[in-house]
């Protein structure tokens, strides 16, 4: 791999860098690499496949399928709101680390001259912030807020494949869950779906009231009283 003019070296990382090449932005490492890349979901957010996502099933609001608002409180490479978007929802998607949020945006802007993928990026809106401190004075209450942190007990996890691991010398574990959950529950939206190891502990404490379950995650869901 050759070095470009444009290559950022990412400090504390052990030599990680950022850079561009015909395909776009990407993380690098040595000899791996990542980047954002929505083209590969193509197929998933096809409606036959999309119906069959754990996340669209534990996102439906019973009596409201139209107009419907999301936070991703907890972005990362935006593919978790990319369904959501592809469902319907039109998505505010929040990512504080300055690098991730550099590959989605890229990755936001190669999908949208991708047929198939315009039209579902084009509900979706991204803001480099934090999100527990946006979640305290938004301006709206959505109808789902999608929280999926990073904790330490995933980090050497099977599930974690060695590319994301790159990822993970950017993104810290989630220092307060308790913070995080808090923040949701008081934008007061109609439902939480919280994205968790199957085998994981509840985030902050706090039994949903109701989950669904995968093969290796589970999305618990916690149904909030109208305002």
């Amino acid at each position: 791999m050759g070095i470009s003019e444009e290559r950022i070296i990412i400090d504390g990382t052990d030599g990680a860098f950022l850079d561009r090449d015909e395909n776009g932005l990407f993380l690098g490492c040595g000899d791996q690499k990542i980047r954002g890349d929505f083209s590969k979901m193509v197929r998933r957010i096809k409606q036959a496949n999309l119906e069959r996502e754990l996340l669209i099933k534990a996102s439906r609001i019973k009596g409201h399928n139209d107009g419907l608002t999301a936070v991703d409180a907890t972005a990362g490479l935006g593919e978790d709101s990319l369904l959501l978007a592809a469902a319907g929802f039109c998505v505010t998607l929040y990512e504080k680390d300055p690098v991730i949020a550099a590959l989605l945006e890229d990755a936001m802007n190669r999908a949208k001259n991708i047929p198939e993928l315009s039209q579902t990026v084009s509900r979706m809106t991204l803001i480099k912030e934090d999100s527990i401190s946006a979640m305290r004075s938004l301006d709206i209450h959505p109808d789902v807020i999608l929280l999926d942190p990073m904790f330490p007990e995933r980090q050497k996890s099977a599930l974690v494949g060695k590319k994301f691991q790159l990822i993970h010398l950017l993104e810290k574990p989630c220092e307060d869950e308790t913070e995080l959950l808090n923040a949701a529950v008081m934008a007061h939206p109609r439902k939480i779906i919280i994205k968790r190891p199957l085998k994981g502990t509840w985030l902050g404490g706090r039994k949903p009231d109701y989950s669904i379950n995968g093969k290796a995650i589970r999305y618990d869901c916690i149904v909030m009283p109208p305002v």
